[in-house]
């Protein structure tokens, strides 16, 4: 398996808008969980924690069109990104 945890912050009141567009991105093959969470801390960063059968599958959802237009979408409501960290996940609720 193949993991990603990234934090982004959000342009000033955009954050909630952010995340619905994120969260909003329907099936993905290969895509084991996909987790956006707003951080209560910081009222502009959410983050987005993904589990995927494998690299390649997380490669390949970025030329899917949904994926692409989400990311269009998103784009202009992103201010930064601060953290992206890639793991190997090893099993948890819900994961083979």
């Amino acid at each position: 398996m193949y993991g990603l945890i990234g934090r982004m912050r959000a342009v000033a009141d955009r954050r909630d808008e952010l995340a619905a567009i994120l969260a909003g991105m329907g099936d993905m093959p290969g895509c084991l969980s996909y987790v956006v969470a707003v951080e209560e801390s910081d009222p502009q960063a959410l983050w987005v924690t993904e589990v995927w059968e494998s690299a390649e599958a997380h490669a390949a959802s970025l030329g899917m069109p949904a994926v692409h237009a989400a990311i269009e979408q998103g784009r202009p409501l992103i201010a930064s990104f601060d953290q992206r960290i890639e793991t190997t996940p090893v099993g948890g609720i819900g994961l083979p």
